[in-house]
């Protein structure tokens, strides 16, 4: 896109004073003048784009392909929109606000996302260290796929030391370089927090001059508003912006944030992969973006209150949420260094098992029987059967995905409204 003026949305402060994200959001990138003064991006909605000479056909195509890096003051223009298109580019300039990233690429999914990542940094001989429990694509992908690539997985279960994943680490695989760090926190469903800072530390002593080890953290279920990851060591940011950040249940996306050094590799990948978003999908993101903290802090807001009634409830044995860890647990000092609020999501155990669990599931009226979160409705699962239908049942068992655990995703509507649902469809039990 052309470059702006002194008094437009590329300036990201008045009178000194930088400018919130949310304020960001509003035209960030973008200028009315582009396109006939439309307030709102338009749709680019077109495959690919004219060039004006022959010869800046060859200079893009030149620095789109590596073959040289862009001179000082030269114009670029866009090429094919497997490669970049404007929504695209709009969308990704404000993503990176709320990380505080130099860089930020959208994909058709979250796990286009994940895949992406790993497979521009990691080769076959090599070691992945990832969290569990994983959202159960995650873990299919770290299980079942990359294996058969010849990339060996080790397994970060929570509450484990920095020793003891090194311990592991030397165990299992003693002869494979280690060449990528997934850690998902908070984990998905149990909501089992993971230091960013304990991974960092492991990275840090297995990279090297030539190659570093990248730790990426999948923040999907604190969003970008209540958690920063490269605030605290990690080096990649990975989202399923499906989620909080799409936020209406209306597209599927996902996102990759972090050094230009690190991204860059990803971004040659997802062209050559195809992995990248749609003009429309990207334009959505858009929209969504105005709203996301509106969202998120009155989903934290209903999120507290539910929690609170499900932990009294009589027939709940168990309630995970950030805002009832206990102050006195490891967890707890992990929540306050490096997440801002709770968030929207809950994870509850009922007293019996499959059938109670369905029998409350089959009840709700209000919230919705659907995998997913983050939308502004409220969505209930049961994740031993469905998100993670997939994982190793003794896996599960381990890792606390059990028969009688629910996952909630808070939505926005009038919290009462909620507890309502939940307090009449736990009387069917």
């Amino acid at each position: 896109m052309p470059g702006g003026t002194e008094k437009d949305c590329w300036d990201r402060s008045i009178d000194g004073v930088p400018l919130a994200p949310e304020s960001l959001m509003m035209g960030y990138g973008y200028e009315p003048a582009w396109s006939e003064g439309s307030l709102k991006t338009p749709i680019f909605q077109t495959s690919t784009f004219v060039f004006e000479t022959a010869e800046d056909g060859k200079r893009f195509f030149e620095v789109a392909y590596g073959l040289r890096e862009a001179e000082d003051g030269e114009k670029l223009g866009m090429i094919y929109s497997r490669l970049s298109n404007p929504d695209l580019e709009i969308l990704e300039d404000r993503l990176g606000l709320w990380d505080g990233a130099d860089k930020a690429l959208v994909f058709a999914s979250g796990m286009a996302a994940i895949s992406t990542a790993i497979l521009a940094h990691v080769r076959p001989g090599e070691v992945i260290i990832h969290s569990a429990p994983l959202y159960g694509g995650t873990d299919h992908l770290l299980a079942e796929t990359l294996p058969d690539l010849g990339i060996l997985t080790v397994e970060w279960e929570p509450g484990m030391t920095k020793d003891e994943i090194a311990a592991r680490l030397g165990a299992e695989a003693p002869d494979a370089p280690l060449a990528f760090i997934l850690i998902e926190t908070p984990a998905n469903p149990t909501l089992d927090l993971f230091d960013i800072e304990v991974a960092a530390d492991l990275a840090r002593e297995h990279s090297t001059e030539e190659r570093k080890v990248p730790v990426a953290v999948d923040n999907t279920f604190l969003g970008p508003v209540f958690q920063h990851p490269l605030e605290h060591g990690a080096d990649l940011v990975i989202y399923s912006a499906t989620k909080y950040i799409g936020g209406h249940s209306d597209l599927v996306a996902g996102a990759v944030l972090g050094s230009s050094e690190l991204v860059a590799p990803i971004a040659q990948y997802r062209s050559v992969l195809g992995t990248m978003a749609t003009p429309l999908t990207g334009w959505l993101l858009m929209r969504s973006l105005e709203t996301l903290s509106l969202r998120m802090h009155r989903q934290v807001e209903n999120a507290a209150r539910v929690a609170g009634f499900l932990n009294e409830h009589p027939k709940v044995r168990a309630v995970h949420y950030l805002g009832l860890l206990d102050p006195d647990s490891p967890a707890y000092d992990v929540y306050k260094r490096q997440c801002l609020a709770p968030g929207g999501m809950i994870a509850f155990e009922i007293d019996g098992g499959e059938h109670e669990a369905f029998t409350v599931l089959n009840a709700l009226r209000l919230i919705k029987l659907a995998v997913s979160l983050g939308g502004t409705e409220s969505l209930a699962e049961h994740p031993a059967t469905m998100t993670h239908i997939g994982v190793d049942p003794a896996e599960k068992e381990k890792l606390g995905v059990t028969e009688s655990l629910i996952r909630l995703s808070v939505g926005v509507e009038h919290p009462d409204d909620i507890i309502r649902d939940l307090g009449a469809a736990l009387r069917t039990i």
